[in-house]
């Protein structure tokens, strides 16, 4: 057998230093947005804005569920602040609900005194991107860009990039629930796929 020349060796030392690169540079743009997932995750806006946003959850009969109710309370301190005249309460229903997670959150709202005129219900919306592009359809032909996000803290990094390519000036105010670990690592993974490819397709191929 004929040991192979320097040429030969040349192009595989070269593409085995390219591939290392390749593979640095994918932990690293991991790792970064990592960071700016966890460094959002405790960034808690307090500036007016038009409206305040609180992303959907889970319902049970019309009655939100803990997170759901943690996001609703939250949004109702910073509505009681002044921050924002305006609260938005999202999302559509699973199969079999009879409520939507939109308009659960209006009853809830409507029950601890925020008048009708005050709450703006979005009940289109299987996931975060169709919920804030369905509200940026409602809200942007009022004038109303500038929003504050009521979401968890593992979540706020990716609504506010999904806000911004719907064409929303967002902000987020995340409630004071814990982010475990695992979440803050399956939203970088989220974030990290959306910016190369979209949000708006990302979303559609995590249905």
């Amino acid at each position: 057998m004929v040991a192979g020349t320097q040429d030969d060796v040349a192009p595989r030392r070269w593409g085995r230093k390219a591939l290392a690169l390749i593979v640095l540079g994918g932990f690293a743009y991991l790792a970064i947005t990592f960071v700016q997932v966890w460094a959002t995750s405790r960034t808690d806006y307090r500036g007016s804005a038009d409206a305040l946003i609180v992303l959907g959850a889970a319902q049970y009969d019309g009655v939100p569920s803990p997170v759901f109710e943690g996001r609703l309370e939250h949004a109702l301190t910073l509505y009681n602040d002044g921050l924002a005249d305006k609260i938005v309460t999202t999302g559509s229903n699973q199969p079999g609900d009879v409520f939507t997670q939109g308009f659960a959150g209006y009853e809830y709202l409507r029950d601890q005194g925020v008048p009708d005129e005050d709450i703006v219900v979005i009940v289109d919306g299987k996931n975060t991107w169709e919920e804030l592009s369905a509200a940026a359809n409602q809200l942007k032909p009022l004038g109303l860009t500038d929003v504050i996000l009521v979401s968890d803290p593992y979540h706020s990094h990716r609504a506010a990039s999904i806000a911004a390519e719907v064409g929303l000036d967002a902000d987020p105010s995340p409630t004071d629930s814990a982010s475990p670990t695992k979440q803050l690592v399956r939203e970088s993974g989220a974030v990290a796929v959306g910016r190369l490819i979209g949000y708006r397709r990302l979303s559609n191929l995590r249905e």
